[in-house]
């Protein structure tokens, strides 16, 4: 390789290409990563110096990810910083809540600002009748101070990781206001401590309290701590480029895309295999940061821990993207009022969402059964303070995981999928304190509802509903009748068994308006969303043509075989991936460095020419 060819790699390498993003998935992001790590070696003993260096690098890393939207970065960065040190400062307590108000409140502006224009433009248009269109606002008086046109203002265009280093600027300060940490003196730290480059752009989201004291810290690496680092990359690049993508590409994809052209199984198909390929991407991206960061001397907090062996939908939330879920329990369930109480912010986030949705649909029946399920919470309220206390607790939990949807994605498909998850945590509390006499009524009137309503309308989903319902009613019935006749011989076994298929069907289906409304154009996302889930509905709730299965099997063999290897390495006891986790750690580099390079050697085997992004990297 000639001196001319290394200076124009390491120009490309250095320089902003939209179509070319350092991805943990690409040649050029461990070429930069080895330079950065050489880098590291050379200044991991000055504290000062490292925490420097790696601000830099990492700014250079946003930088080739979103081009100028470092600017963005770096506002917040600054900001941020000389809050913290003004809210230390401060005399007085009402100065000290100010500045952490301000602070969250220009931090919230900004990402409302690039990724809600469209959303709250399109409702708003909905709700009035008008046909107001969005206008970047910050591109058209950047083209008026520069006397030309170097932006496009006729779109905004979100800014990677926006949610994930936003949430991480608000947990800053609001950890600082809490004297649960102090101010961070230097600025260089603090850039370190916000753009910190293995989870920048898609987490986990790093908490200041958990982060901020390990800027002080001297670099420690053992010698079983680098191998599990090693296996912490390698396993997350096996699951998103053998897994992920491959399920992706040679299924999911195709079936989103075009729900109308194929059959009710391979609709139904696609929504679990989604489940798998969405946990393959994003905890592939998580192992990825941490093996990373540990590389560095750095640790990110544990984001997944095998969602789907969850027996409840709360207990998957327990599992799932557990930085996010703690991150929304801290900073919004419990200032809400948690489980105590209810707070002003617990009716008026749940009073503005139902007065859109309302406005939104313009229909006097969903008009009606709002305004019914308000008016009997609130007699109800009146009536017992043990139930008012149970309903605030409620409320605030559908208060978190409706925002939790919208966090996601700007699409009413987010927020329908928040609050099918919310209703899913809120029926299992309800449904683990009844006895078996009531759980068979409760299932058996749900049965019967649904198929009358699918007898007299016949819509599609009503037949989903009628035939989840009914396997729910029947398994119910026989788990009543083996505690009448045996009811000494408990089978707790079955029951997980049962709780996680349950838990795993369910969470694959709220998945439909999660995946629909993934991978658009703000400008579009409500409707075409809507009518990929809609279209997805009425294909599974449709005729079935159960002769083509075996065909369908056989042609994506690969796929559903790839689905069936993925589940059971899923489902394999902790312990035993603890095992294979730390013997791998424990080998003598003369053995990990060829295992290393042959498992290298098959993960380019399954790369393909047109890589696929991280799912999360949208949000």
């Amino acid at each position: 390789m000639t001196l001319d060819n290394i200076t124009r790699f390491l120009v490309n390498l250095f320089s902003f290409d939209e179509k070319y993003p350092l991805l943990f998935t690409q040649f050029n992001f461990w070429a930069f990563f080895a330079i950065v790590f050489a880098g590291f070696a050379l200044t991991h003993r000055r504290r000062l110096l490292r925490n420097s260096f790696l601000f830099f690098v990492s700014v250079l890393f946003y930088y080739k990810t979103s081009g100028l939207f470092v600017l963005i970065l770096i506002f917040e960065t600054v900001l941020d910083y000389f809050l913290g040190i003004l809210m230390d400062r401060a005399r007085r307590g009402w100065v000290r809540k100010a500045h952490m108000v301000f602070g969250v409140a220009v931090n919230l502006l900004v990402l409302f600002y690039f990724k809600y224009a469209y959303f709250c433009t399109d409702a708003y248009n909905t709700m009035v009748g008008s046909d107001h269109e969005v206008v970047n606002w910050l591109a058209l008086w950047a083209n008026e101070l520069g006397g030309c046109n170097w932006f496009d203002a006729s779109k905004i265009l979100l800014p990677v990781g926006i949610s994930f280093f936003t949430f991480q600027n608000i947990s800053y300060l609001v950890d600082v206001y809490k004297h649960k940490i102090a101010h961070v003196g230097n600025i260089l730290d603090f850039g370190f401590y916000v753009t910190f480059f293995p989870q920048l752009v898609a987490g986990p989201i790093v908490r200041a309290d958990q982060f901020v004291p390990q800027l002080y810290k001297k670099f420690f690496l053992t010698r079983r701590q680098f191998g599990i680092a090693v296996f912490w990359i390698l396993n997350g690049l096996a699951k998103k480029l053998i897994m992920s993508d491959y399920l992706a590409v040679n299924f999911v994809d195709r079936v989103f895309n075009n729900p109308s052209l194929f059959t009710s199984f391979e609709n139904l198909s696609a929504l679990f295999i989604y489940s798998l390929q969405v946990y393959a991407d994003f905890s592939g991206y998580t192992d990825i940061a941490i093996g990373v960061a540990m590389l560095m001397g750095f640790y990110l907090p544990k984001n997944f821990n095998s969602p789907y062996k969850a027996t409840n939908p709360g207990n998957f939330w327990k599992r799932w993207h557990t930085s996010l879920s703690n991150w929304l329990k801290d900073y919004l369930y419990i200032p809400l009022g948690g489980n105590r109480n209810a707070t002003f912010g617990t009716y008026f986030c749940i009073s503005v969402i139902a007065v859109v949705i309302v406005l939104l649909t313009k229909n006097a029946v969903v008009a009606a059964i709002v305004g019914g399920v308000a008016a009997t919470l609130a007699v109800v309220s009146l009536a017992s303070r043990k139930a008012r206390l149970k309903i605030s607790t409620n409320i605030n939990m559908m208060n978190t995981m409706l925002l939790g949807g919208l966090w996601h994605g700007a699409s009413w498909n987010f927020m329908i999928w928040g609050g099918l998850n919310g209703i899913g945590i809120l029926s299992y509390k309800i449904w683990k304190r009844c006895n078996m006499l009531v759980r068979s009524t409760i299932s058996a009137a749900v049965f019967v509802t649904f198929l009358i309503t699918n007898y007299i309308f016949g819509r599609p989903v009503l037949v989903i509903g009628a035939v989840w319902s009914g396997v729910w009613f029947f398994a119910t019935l026989a788990k009543t009748a083996y505690s009448l006749i045996w009811p000494e011989k408990d089978l707790p076994w079955l029951d997980k068994v049962w709780g996680v298929v349950q838990t795993f069907v369910f969470i694959s289906f709220t998945r439909l308006f999660f995946r629909s409304g993934s991978n658009l154009d703000p400008a579009i996302a409500n409707e075409t969303a809507w009518e990929t889930a809609k279209s997805m509905v009425n294909s599974i709730g449709g005729q079935w043509n159960l002769a083509a299965i075996p065909d369908i099997l056989a042609n994506y063999r690969g796929v559903f075989v790839m689905f069936a290897i993925g589940m059971a390495i899923h489902w394999l006891p902790e312990r035993w991936k603890r095992w294979y986790r730390i013997n791998f750690a424990m080998l003598p580099l003369w053995v990990m460095i060829p295992v290393v390079v042959a498992v290298v050697f098959v993960l380019y085997q399954f790369v393909t020419a047109d890589l696929q992004p991280f799912i999360y990297f949208q949000f």
